[in-house]
């Protein structure tokens, strides 16, 4: 990652969670913001609103990656739109736009999308999402995560 481009941090998990999970992801949201990152997420509800809104709050920016062809879908928090027309195969797109990955708990797109970070080598942080292995970083807080993402992103970028 050159020292130019600020790196960017994908939040990946359900499109229905509860207050406590959307309240989590945007902690990380804001997190992300307040450290420099931009998010990128799947544009939509759930973990990615949470996210999104957290982050926008903050003054960052979010990209939202969606999976149809109407930037309507897009959650309100999203400031670039990306309307692929891909439906679940949008899902590679987040990760591979991304530095590093904060999985929070989701279903199988966000299974999907951790499976796709770690053939890319991108480094994955789970907050109580699915324990995949070593290769999985897992941590308990949206704190722990954000910096752990910035961390590893950095050193991804020096390799």
């Amino acid at each position: 990652m050159s020292s130019e481009r600020k790196p960017v941090i994908a939040v990946v998990g359900a499109g229905k969670c509860s207050k406590k999970l959307r309240d989590m992801a945007s902690e990380a949201g804001r997190r992300i913001a307040e450290n420099g990152g931009l998010l990128v997420c799947g544009g939509l509800g759930g973990i990615m609103e949470g996210a999104a809104k957290g982050a926008h709050e903050a003054g960052g920016t979010t990209i939202g990656i969606i999976p149809s062809e109407n930037r309507e879908e897009a959650n309100e928090y999203i400031d670039i739109v990306i309307p692929t027309g891909f439906g679940e195969a949008r899902n590679i797109m987040v990760v591979r736009t991304a530095d590093a990955v904060i999985a929070f708990p989701g279903k199988y797109g966000t299974l999907s999308e951790m499976a796709f970070a770690l053939c890319a080598k991108k480094p994955v942080i789970a907050i109580n999402a699915w324990k995949l292995g070593d290769e999985i970083h897992q941590v308990d807080t949206p704190e722990e995560a954000v910096a752990l993402a910035f961390k590893l992103a950095e050193e991804a970028a020096g390799d």
